[in-house]
């Protein structure tokens, strides 16, 4: 059903929605997308940083076998 709606139809939906909300309203609405957009990018990096510590730490704590001289080659 969607597949064909071509660049007249989404330029006609553009100016509907213009026309009903306002210029204001919607770049008020555009920010608040934007500022929701670098929230989320912000939390993921996050997120991939505290497994990163996590896995360095688990790492960390693994214990480690002595070697001795005559293992040493």
């Amino acid at each position: 059903m969607l597949n064909n709606i071509g660049l007249p139809g989404l330029l006609l939906i553009a100016v509907v929605v213009l026309v009903l909300f306002g210029r204001g309203k919607i770049s008020s609405l555009m920010g608040e997308v934007g500022k929701g957009i670098t929230s989320f990018k912000k939390g993921i990096n996050e997120g991939e940083k505290e497994l990163l510590e996590e896995k360095a730490d688990d790492v960390a704590d693994i214990p480690q076998p002595e070697v001795d001289a005559k293992d040493k080659v």
